[in-house]
């Protein structure tokens, strides 16, 4: 893993390397171990480099033997091994061991259609000089970042947007309609990011600047075939086994040590455990664990880690620890975020840097893929109890379903059925499936002022428009799977929970559920096999037996979660942060309003998740703005409502 950041002049100008340099020591955690650049004429490449494949031979930018065409990328190409041998039996010759010269190569072999061929996560640049054509390509699920935007005849990308703002006629603007989308989504929708006019190439596309023009277009989509993976449940278990081992197999390429994460749940421990099959003895894991037994799960983890004989290293977190690097992990995240579930795994990453690793596997993907969230199985007891609206059982297994949230426990029917969203007009919704947590995270828009909520568009009509067309008429269960894997998975779960978080410590992480042929597999699984009746995994759970411990195979499922409001008690920042004067200033956020939830979370009032989620959300939003106000040297904020889209101005 690495930074990668470039600038080319539209109209031919000359790009001097101080803007470059600028940028890459804004991309110094990402890539600690070199630093290296290419200007022509009006162009320009920077790297920061985390050496892990071709230690001495990998230096970034790379070019062609004959320099006609320069790479700065950040990632891995998993089968390049493969790529490789298959363009020197074309005739191609390689100076080098890595995986980024085959890229070049094979840019050089197939153009723009090269990313089709590649397994792996990336971000890269490819400035094809003969052409006068930078190409730019981010892989399948937007595992690895990659932002742009446009000043005057400038255009400039980077892995971080903190690196484009190294050009000071980049304005740091904090997009309300973003804002408005996170508050609804957990994400924005790409190419949107939380800064206007700064935008994200999408997971699955390639962006390409030639001729003064930019041109996006996708190279991949995911797209379901329920039913066409046929054969007995044995057949199928098999086949995802064997396609599950081989993704972990060439996930170990690397010429430093690789690790894994182990949570205690099905996914991280049977990754470990395949993981284990490949490596034979000392492999190391790495975990959190916390102070509130409502979010730990040592107990699960030591289990995992004694039956599979790994060495395994943990890192203790409590509330306390969360409310002091909070403003450390928003500052990573670039974007305001509504929990604080990134923060352990900020801490976990810098445990793994501190032990010498830099690359782990990870079971993040198979919830998306395989139907594992509690939102799937929500989904189908909502539908239940819809279908007979006055039954006085069904309600029942709704709180079943959740016997960590205490609150529900308590409510009467009545407050059930609109929490939970079982009208006709609700079951009608083609995004029936996350109605309740998109109306609990909306709860953070009550703390806007005015003139903000009048600049934020309808996120759900933007949401509406970049839905596939036929998308309404899809079965619910697809609809839900969609919605997670290619929203919340590349939005939050790679991103503020992902990458951000393990490269804030130069750490690399990696997904064999999120192979594309693992992916493609579990897509065209019927729905049955993902979650029969209310078992959830089912197919991954059968493929997984025997190789990790029975209990934690038939284990309930925990969701990953931390201490939310309760982290900022003492956090010194906060005062200050969410004062009247402060909120005033920026403009955003009704001070009165915040006033009363902090008065809540003070006297221990404060409710479920929709209370936490919206001090977290607010106070992130203020964190964000003081952190590139910080950076900028900019001593004010204020917002300009009058502006098209309109946003905060520094």
């Amino acid at each position: 893993m690495c930074g990668i950041c470039g600038t080319l002049d539209l109209q031919g100008g000359s790009t001097g390397p101080g803007l470059l340099q600028g940028m890459a020591n804004r991309l110094r955690h990402r890539g600690p171990d070199e630093v290296g650049f290419y200007t022509d004429r009006q162009t320009g490449l920077g790297h920061t480099r985390l050496s892990i494949i071709d230690l001495a031979g990998g230096h970034q930018p790379m070019s062609t033997e004959d320099r006609s065409l320069w790479i700065t990328f950040n990632g891995e190409i998993f089968n390049y091994v493969e790529l490789r041998e298959e363009l020197i039996q074309k005739g191609h010759r390689f100076a080098t061991r890595s995986d980024t010269e085959v890229i070049l190569h094979l840019y050089q072999e197939h153009g723009e259609q090269c990313v089709e061929r590649l397994n792996g996560q990336w971000a890269f640049a490819i400035w094809d000089a003969a052409r006068q054509k930078l190409f730019l390509s981010r892989d399948r699920f937007g595992v690895r970042p990659l932002f742009y935007t446009q000043t005057g005849s400038r255009f400039l990308f980077a892995s971080e947007i903190k690196a484009l703002l190294a050009c000071r006629d980049v304005a740091a603007e904090l997009d309300l309609e973003a804002l408005d989308q996170i508050f609804t989504f957990w994400v924005t929708l790409p190419p949107r990011t939380a800064f206007r006019d700064i935008w994200q190439l999408p997971p699955g596309h390639s962006l390409v600047v030639e001729d003064g023009r930019v041109r996006t277009r996708p190279y991949w989509r995911l797209e379901y075939e329920a039913g066409s993976q046929t054969g007995s449940e044995e057949r199928l278990t098999d086949e995802l086994l064997a396609l599950l081992l081989d993704a972990t197999r060439i996930r170990l390429r690397s010429d430093v040590p690789v690790g894994t994460y182990l949570s205690g749940g099905l996914d991280s421990t049977f990754i470990t455990a395949l993981t284990k099959s490949l490596v034979g003895d000392r492999l190391r894991t790495f975990s959190v664990s916390f102070e509130d037994g409502a979010f730990d799960e040592a107990r699960y983890q030591q289990e995992a880690c004694a039956y599979l004989q790994t060495q395994h290293s943990d890192v203790h977190c409590t509330a306390e620890d969360i409310g002091r690097i909070f403003p450390d992990v928003v500052w990573h995240a670039e974007q305001p975020i509504l929990r604080t579930a990134p923060a352990p795994l900020y801490l976990l990453s810098r445990l793994v840097r501190d032990s010498g690793y830099k690359v782990v596997l990870t079971g993040e993907g198979a919830d998306e893929i395989f139907g594992g969230y509690d939102i799937f199985k929500e989904a189908k007891i909502r539908r239940f109890w819809g279908r007979q609206p006055a039954s006085s059982f069904r309600p029942l297994l709704l709180k079943r379903l959740y016997p960590y949230l205490d609150g529900i426990h308590r409510q009467p029917r009545a407050y059930l059925e609109k929490f939970f969203c079982v009208t006709a007009e609700d079951l009608a919704s083609p995004f029936f499936s996350h109605l309740p947590r998109w109306r609990a995270t909306s709860r953070a828009k009550q703390f806007l002022t005015q003139e903000a909520r009048r600049q934020a568009l309808s996120a759900v009509s933007e949401l509406e428009s970049a839905l596939p067309a036929t998308f309404a008429w899809w079965p619910g269960f697809t609809q839900a799977e969609y919605l997670e894997a290619m929203y919340l998975l590349p939005g939050y779960i790679l991103s503020s929970q992902g990458d951000r978080m393990a490269m804030a410590h130069s750490v690399e992480g990696r997904y064999p559920f999120l192979d594309h042929r693992v992916v493609a597999f579990a897509a065209g699984l019927p729905a049955n096999l993902k979650m029969k009746v209310l078992d959830q995994k089912y197919l991954l759970k059968r493929a997984a037996a025997g190789r990790i411990p029975e209990s934690i195979r038939r284990r309930y499922k925990q969701p990953y979660r931390s201490p939310d409001g309760i982290s900022f008690a003492n956090a010194e920042y906060v005062e200050d942060l969410l004062s009247a004067d402060r909120l005033r200033r920026d403009g955003i956020f009704d001070p009165p309003a915040v006033r009363a939830l902090l008065q809540k979370f003070r006297k221990g009032q404060a409710r479920g998740a929709g209370d936490n989620m919206a001090l977290v959300g607010v106070l992130s939003t203020e964190v964000l703005l003081d952190k590139f106000r910080q950076d900028r040297g900019q001593e004010t904020i204020r917002p300009d409502f009058e502006a098209v889209g309109a946003s905060l101005v520094t």
